[in-house]
């Protein structure tokens, strides 16, 4: 499908399968919101999340990582994703029967690399930093069990949850950044260089595959920020000088062998099955949204974070549009949530920023966790961008 002026706006809403099992009235508050598509949680990460609709609870704590369709043990290998407890082990297959009851089309929302659970229970398979500090969180995919897993995992979504799109986030190396225990760390005063740097996998995998200087240059480049702050480098390429061009190669061609593995599986199971990426053109971007300085043709849509500032997230979506095919899709990732105001002028300014950038689809994140304040202002923006 090509997209031009004549390819109407398709807004998607993320949520989880908790939103709508034990909630009859989430998938007409859905449908009214503005959406045609519903992008449903079938594997994702641990989280503390508000519930304002549902009738049964206001805040679930989800402890662990889980998988929300049922687990056929023949399906998998050495890792295996854990059931939720805190609802039904098929809560995704009855949120999506509720959801296509009431005209919703059903994309499965699939979190592959970011896993505490599965890491923690195999230390030997997540991503080290350049001084051998493991995360936990962060599979790395430089590892055959993992890229393995992630196969299997988009095999069973296709196969068992049958859904209307599959939506592939953390699709490469989860990095620095987390959210999930008590971050305790900006007191360092490390720069987004330094944050790149302590990114970068050190693992029995991947050291090395850099050049042998490397894992040094690393440990200089966050020690002289501790020493001299003054000194520190403004971007990776400067703390690695002419060892950037090779290390660089080497981490997309990780995040590149895993998305191209797990588009063919997705083919092969589900042929005429959509599928979106979370990317980031930034070739040293780790994370939900994974680095894609090339573009990637096997895909049907590229999705953008737009979470910062507009006119940052405008030229982040631009530089996707430039990468997308004629073809592709590109979508941007709209926070609902705060510190977006519950504005709706302020919204639709923001939606009519990303859509000049090239964004022909709006991905709402949360249109669970959003009170009914956000909702009606957001779907007022929808409204009013047209």
């Amino acid at each position: 499908m090509t997209v031009g002026k004549e390819t109407p706006l398709m807004n998607v809403a993320y949520l989880y399968p908790w939103d709508v099992v034990g909630d009859p009235s989430a998938p007409g508050r859905l449908a009214d919101l503005g959406v045609q598509t519903v992008a449903l949680a079938a594997m994702y990460h641990s989280t503390r999340a508000a519930t304002p609709y549902h009738p049964a609870h206001r805040v679930l704590d989800v402890p662990y990582p889980a998988f929300y369709l049922p687990i056929r043990p023949s399906s998998w290998s050495r890792l295996v994703p854990a059931s939720p407890t805190w609802t039904p082990a098929d809560a995704y297959l009855q949120a999506r029967d509720a959801l296509r009851a009431a005209g919703l089309q059903v994309h499965a929302w699939t979190v592959l690399t970011h896993n505490s659970h599965l890491g923690s229970a195999n230390p030997d398979l997540v991503v080290r930093n350049a001084f051998g500090d493991p995360y936990p969180y962060a599979l790395c995919p430089a590892h055959e069990d993992v890229i393995e897993y992630c196969e299997r995992l988009v095999q069973e979504i296709l196969e068992v949850g049958e859904p209307d799109g599959l939506i592939l986030e953390a699709c490469g190396p989860m990095g620095f950044g987390h959210q999930t225990v008590h971050e305790k760390t900006s007191g360092a005063d490390w720069t987004p260089a330094d944050v790149d740097l302590l990114s970068l996998c050190f693992c029995t995998n991947c050291a090395p595959l850099y050049p042998e200087p490397t894992r040094a240059a690393v440990r200089a480049a966050i020690d002289r920020t501790t020493s001299a702050p003054q000194s520190s480098a403004t971007t990776v390429e400067d703390a690695l000088g002419p060892l950037a061009d090779e290390v660089r190669t080497v981490r997309a061609t990780q995040s590149t062998t895993l998305r191209e593995r797990l588009i063919s599986v997705a083919r092969r199971t589900a042929a005429n099955v959509p599928i979106t990426l979370h990317a980031n053109p930034d070739p040293w971007a780790t994370g939900a949204f994974a680095p894609l300085p090339s573009g990637e043709p096997g895909a049907d849509v590229l999705v953008a974070n737009c979470w910062g500032d507009p006119a940052t997230d405008a030229a982040r979506l631009a530089r996707l549009k430039e990468l997308a095919t004629p073809d592709q899709r590109v979508g941007a990732y709209v926070l609902a949530l705060p510190p977006r105001p519950a504005d709706p002028d302020v919204l639709a300014d923001q939606l009519r920023t990303y859509t000049k950038a090239g964004a022909s689809e709006f991905h709402l994140y949360h249109a669970g966790l959003a009170s009914p304040h956000r909702l009606a202002a957001l779907a007022k923006a929808l409204r009013l961008h047209g």
